[in-house]
């Protein structure tokens, strides 16, 4: 079946909002800190491997890459995630072009991309989801060119994308199992009768393939971070899917989205496209079914967003109308900046974090390594050689690591996610231990003798992040030497 050609693209104005948003991002890029994700993955950039215990290679490679053209800063490293927001915001602008939206619905649809307080969020800092977003985006922009035109020829696109995409997070094999779903019980089916579907297959596989034998011969450790994590946060995520899905794009957006399930559904001429609605609920489905967070499905909203940009524009006839969606796109831009990017006072960031923990977990990094250097300090001189630095996370570890050398740290050791293979302590290292913990625990003290805790960590302005109260704990020595404390030392979630 023939379809009429997509309306022109609207280059220039799609890419002056990509543009600003570059611009905001880089002025804002440096401002708190380092998340402690990105701590995580200056170290795993400096350990370079196929995969790590809880993701594959994509990430910490591209945060070595912008390190070392950009710059070894917060600034530095966010250009990655700055040009991959960007391009988020083009993609989203061409999925509206695919379903024929003209050039202002073009721009809405951008407009709307840019002020979304996911996309936002993601595109300020470093994370396997700022690179997964994109991903999905571009999966589902050749996924409707392949249900538009029936060209075949799309599967390789879509496999070389997946591909690329499963270096970087296994989640995008979620959205592509509800298109799959959806397609089966709507059609059109023929799109699956083809060549180019085994071909798209096979070159998914062989890009995806050195991390899954990385996974492989290292006893899957990353299905084991999954587990744990979906059994500590599963019910939780279940009670809070429905309204983070409505704040976490923004609420301003949500007549949009659902004007764009209704055009998709209800359109003759977008009939191909059902299957791009379906697949939301579908995907929503999945995610509750395995309790996973509630951001897996929002990128499938977006692809709504853009479909309704049409509708919209075609009701906001009027100078009323328009006013009170510029009024929308305004607030919806405001909201999500407040909530996704540091532009707040350090001392105001308390009131965001029920929405947003993840700008505390911006704060204090530099301030936790000073605090440790003066609890290390405690250590008589002739016991540093032999003394050991153990972080009890990866955010702890990362932060001494990046901070601790200025302060005449040690490298520092820990036994969570893959610090626990970079690598462990040398036996020749009999103690004194200095432990950083959130909180005291047998589980890391009931391996070293005589702990006391020597000092406590305050947040900068009393940000309620996760190292909030932290404490610094000297022990005189392990009870075992190294090699056989490490197992159970190591922790995956």
């Amino acid at each position: 079946m023939t379809r009429p050609p997509v309306p022109a693209f609207a280059i220039v104005p799609v890419a002056a909002i990509a543009l600003t948003v570059a611009a905001v991002l880089t002025a804002l890029s440096g401002r708190y800190g380092y998340h402690r994700d990105e701590l995580y993955f200056l170290v795993a950039g400096d350990h370079l491997a196929w995969g790590y215990v809880d993701q594959p290679p994509l990430t910490p490679l591209l945060a070595r890459i912008s390190t070392t053209i950009f710059g070894d800063t917060p600034a530095g490293l966010r250009v990655v995630a700055t040009l991959a927001c960007c391009l988020t915001v083009v993609v989203v602008a061409l999925i509206a072009r695919e379903f024929g939206s003209e050039r202002r619905a073009q721009i809405l649809a951008a407009l709307a991309a840019a002020v979304a307080g996911f996309v936002l969020g993601t595109g300020h800092m470093v994370s396997t989801a700022t690179f997964d977003l994109l991903a999905w985006m571009l999966i589902c922009l050749f996924a409707i060119r392949l249900l538009r035109t029936g060209d075949g020829r799309w599967w390789i696109a879509l496999g070389l994308t997946t591909g690329i995409a499963l270096e970087n997070k296994y989640l995008v094999v979620l959205p592509l199992a509800a298109l799959l779903i959806a397609v089966l019980i709507l059609g059109p089916r023929n799109v699956l009768k083809s060549w180019w579907l085994i071909a798209g297959v096979a070159l998914a596989c062989l890009l995806a393939a050195p991390n899954l034998i990385w996974q492989a011969t290292h006893d899957w450790p990353q299905l084991t971070v999954a587990g744990g994590i979906s059994e500590d946060d599963g019910t939780e995520n279940r009670i809070m899917f429905a309204p983070l899905q409505l704040l976490q794009l923004s609420p301003f957006l949500v007549p949009i989205w659902i004007a764009g399930f209704l055009r998709l559904w209800r359109t003759p001429t977008l009939r191909w496209a059902r299957p791009i609605a379906l697949a939301y609920p579908i995907l929503c489905v999945i995610v509750l079914a395995t309790g996973g967070k509630s951001y897996y499905a929002l990128p499938l909203l977006l692809v709504l967003v853009a479909a309704g940009c049409q509708p919209t524009i075609d009701w906001a006839r009027g100078a009323r109308r328009t006013t009170l969606l510029a009024a929308g796109l305004a607030l919806t831009a405001i909201t999500s900046a407040i909530f996704t990017l540091p532009v707040l006072p350090t001392s105001a960031v308390n009131a965001v974090l029920p929405i947003n923990p993840e700008q505390g977990e911006q704060i204090g990094w530099p301030e936790l390594a000073q605090t440790v250097a003066t609890a290390w300090n405690q250590i008589p001189a002739d016991q540093r050689a032999t003394a050991v630095l153990f972080a009890g996370n990866y955010g702890q570890a990362g932060a001494l690591a990046r901070y601790g050398p200025q302060h005449g740290l040690p490298t520092p050791y820990s036994g969570h996610m893959s610090f626990a293979d970079w690598p462990a302590p040398p036996d020749t290292q009999t103690g004194p231990v200095l432990l950083v913990e959130q909180e005291r625990t047998p589980r890391y003290e009931s391996h070293f003798t005589t702990c006391t805790q020597v000092a406590t960590f305050t947040t900068p302005a009393e940000v309620d992040n996760e190292e909030t109260n932290t404490a610094i704990v000297l022990c005189t020595a392990p009870t075992k030497p190294w090699s056989a404390l490490w197992p159970a030392l190591r922790r995956y979630y």
